[in-house]
């Protein structure tokens, strides 16, 4: 069975509210975008034009990082959707960050990787259905709203420990004072670094009834929409998204899916495939985009991929490919040119 990922992008109701606070119509994004002015009234669009509403946001509103500021603190509550609001009804900031990470998948094309680890907490930005990156604007958006997220929540003015972004996001200073940290530009992702432990403080606006009407509806969503994929692509998506992070194994990816890895490893055997041909698969693909971006260093494709050891990569590539990561590139790049 080949794998489903939805193309359709609701727009929420407040998206629109929100900018018409800022003074931006609805009608000029659109024109902007090069959109019909439905998508007002009927928000439901692809990847290509969701990115190109926030492109269009972007140029409208003129500075970045104000842009991002303004529209993250403008957004109404009242105006969330489900999957939102199942967050900011949460118990406290952990259970709000790992709802918001789950329920992502019901709404593409952004994805987060929630990781804790000594006093940190690490959440990167990816992406669902598409290998190309979403517009900055977007990210930025996403990323400051995490944070709003819980100041909202805990009703305290929470200050990130640490924000990266992989592209310039404009007034540095502006973000800093927004978020309460250093702002890293040119980083190799997009990546919000909280303080671990903000994430147990509890939610005032926690609503244990709310949350019982809403988990079961959107969990029955979400897993229409999980078997409406291959799970061998649903697991090559996960192991994507987990290289850089640490751990590759089945047990790992087992337990992102709420199955034992034996179920998983008879899944994929049904499905005539196996975890280790899909890692194999995932990196052989990853490693081909990545090289494809001649400002990655091999040794940083190497460690992208998840292999510590530079010569380990060497010789998977050139099983791969015949060639080695260099000469591949040089290829691809002399071709490209012609």
């Amino acid at each position: 069975m080949k794998a489903y990922f939805t193309d359709r992008i609701k727009i929420p109701l407040g998206f629109w509210e929100g900018l018409r606070q800022l003074g931006i119509p609805a009608h000029d994004v659109a024109r902007k975008a090069r959109l019909p002015l439905t998508i007002i009234t009927e928000p439901v669009v692809t990847t290509a034009q969701y990115f190109a509403i926030w492109q269009a946001y972007s140029e409208l509103i003129g500075e970045s990082a104000i842009g991002i500021i303004k529209l993250a603190t403008a957004f109404e509550t009242a105006k969330y959707p489900p999957t939102v609001l199942a967050t900011y009804h949460a118990r406290n900031y952990r259970d709000a960050l790992n709802r918001m990470a789950r329920y992502k998948q019901l709404c593409p094309p952004e994805s987060l990787q929630i990781t804790e680890k000594g006093e940190h907490c690490a959440i990167e930005l990816g992406w669902l259905n598409t290998e190309q990156p979403g517009p900055s604007m977007l990210v930025g958006i996403t990323l400051a709203f995490l944070l709003e997220l819980g100041r909202r929540g805990t009703g305290q003015p929470l200050k990130a420990k640490l924000v990266e972004f992989s592209h310039p996001m404009g007034d540095v200073q502006a973000l800093e004072a927004y978020f309460g940290c250093p702002i890293q530009m040119g980083a190799q992702s997009n990546r919000l670094t909280l303080h671990r432990s903000d994430l147990d403080l509890p939610f005032v606006s926690y609503n244990e009834e709310l949350l019982e009407m809403l988990t079961p509806a959107l969990d029955r969503s979400l897993n229409e929409q999980q078997r409406s994929r291959s799970m061998a692509d649903t697991v090559k998506w996960i192991i994507k998204r987990s290289l850089t992070g640490g751990r590759t194994d089945i047990e790992a990816v087992a337990k992102e899916l709420s199955m034992s890895d034996r179920t998983l490893q008879r899944r994929l055997t049904d499905e005539n495939t196996s975890f280790k041909l899909l890692l194999t698969q995932a990196r052989h693909e990853q490693a081909r985009e990545y090289l494809a971006d001649p400002s990655l260093e091999i040794k940083e494709v190497a460690f992208l991929i998840g292999y510590e050891d530079q010569n380990s990569f060497y010789r998977a590539f050139r099983l791969w490919e015949g060639a080695t990561p260099s000469n591949w590139r040089k290829k691809q790049l002399d071709a490209s040119s012609i």
